[in-house]
């Protein structure tokens, strides 16, 4: 198999044999003509399947190093498709700092279904194994955690939960599959928001779930069942986006660091979460199972949320919005923005706490705009 960065920009992506054309075209139609009644040439609706779409699900495949690879309209859409494979009754254990969106929607939507859950702190294996009941069907990982950067151990939490016949789906979003492979660490699923860093230009939104062939079978039912499919566009800007994907997570690490080890000697920063820092308590499980730490860096302000605040709306280069994984480098306050679906659950972040997109820009301009807005 070639490298990553090799099938990152060719698989899926053979030049048109029809043109030439070494890009994926966009196949911007809604419908196809067929040849004959019931007889077509692959594609028949823009619901069901599109070449286009079709180029960025063999390309995802490849790079998380699954069977198969099923593409939706967001994150979310994502992940409401893999629930759908539970039933009423079924229960389903997640980390109890997971992205506010996916709490919101297992809490809010599916439980309503009749999906049983249960958030634990992940990193406690006897938790996890506690947690664990007769009809847990599903374990919900995110590592890196949103906005907590928690780190989980896959392969130990895997272990568990195969143990007791349920399935592992890792939201692989922060780290990418340039960064961490799930997949060979035991999960059987992996879903992705590729809004973030596999777009990695603020322009498009999708999602992801990379699987078994038999697990794909039953999300492509969904996908056209249910209709959150993305645009021919959509996925063309994500087939873009993965081109870059390997150099752009390079850059955004490095300047994650940089970040890290000036938060954390800044006198009005308490808590700095970065798992490349040596003093993460989970650094040592990052390091074994990620190729890096990411470009995500959350910190806690010592003067408080009013301080926070001030500060969110400070920046210059860092640009007050929700959202992460491009280019540009953003700010937010979670417990306001991103987070305030888990306010007042036992997930509710701190009020102090912003949380860094670092992108890709020259390090020193972007330590510059910090030190400012902080002072």
């Amino acid at each position: 198999m070639r490298a990553f960065e090799t099938r990152a920009i060719h698989v899926g992506q053979e030049p048109d044999p029809r043109t030439g054309a070494v890009t994926v075209p966009i196949y911007q139609t809604s419908t196809f003509a067929q040849d004959a009644v019931g007889q077509h040439r692959g594609w028949e609706y823009a619901r069901t399947g599109n070449p286009t779409r079709d180029a960025l699900q063999t390309a995802l495949a490849s790079l998380e190093g699954s069977e198969d690879a099923v593409c939706f309209a967001s994150g979310l859409a994502a992940e409401d498709a893999i629930l759908r494979l539970l039933s009423p009754g079924d229960h389903l254990v997640m980390a109890n700092d997971v992205y506010g969106g996916t709490y919101r929607q297992i809490a809010r939507v599916h439980a309503k279904a009749g999906l049983e859950f249960t958030a634990v702190d992940m990193t406690d294996l006897d938790a996890v194994e506690a947690a664990l009941q007769q009809n847990t069907k599903m374990v919900w990982i995110e590592t890196p955690t949103n906005p907590l950067l928690t780190i989980i151990d896959i392969a130990a939490v895997a272990g568990l939960a195969h143990a007791n016949g349920a399935r592992v789906v890792v939201d692989n979003t922060f780290a990418t599959p340039y960064l961490q492979q799930p997949l060979d660490l035991g999960a059987d699923l992996v879903v992705h928001s590729t809004t973030k860093y596999l777009g990695g230009h603020s322009d498009t939104v999708g999602g992801a779930v990379c699987c078994d062939a038999a697990t794909g079978a039953d999300l492509r039912f969904l996908q056209n069942a249910v209709g959150a499919v993305p645009g021919p566009f959509d996925a063309w800007l994500v087939l873009r986006g993965i081109k870059t994907l390997a150099v752009r997570m390079d850059r955004h690490c490095a300047n994650a660091m940089g970040v890290a080890r000036f938060l954390l000697d800044h006198p009005g920063v308490g808590d700095v979460r970065y798992p490349g820092l040596a003093d993460h308590p989970r650094h040592e499980v990052a390091a074994r199972q990620m190729r890096d730490f990411g470009g995500m860096v959350s910190f806690r302000l010592k003067d408080g949320a009013d301080e926070a605040r001030r500060v969110a709306a400070a920046t210059q280069v860092f640009i007050l919005a929700e959202s992460l994984g491009g280019v540009e480098s953003l700010i937010e306050h979670p417990g306001v923005m991103t987070h305030a679906s888990v306010a007042g659950t036992d997930l509710e972040v701190p009020d102090d706490l912003l949380r860094l997109s670092v992108g890709i820009e020259y390090i020193e301009d972007l330590l510059e705009d910090l030190s400012q807005a902080l002072a």
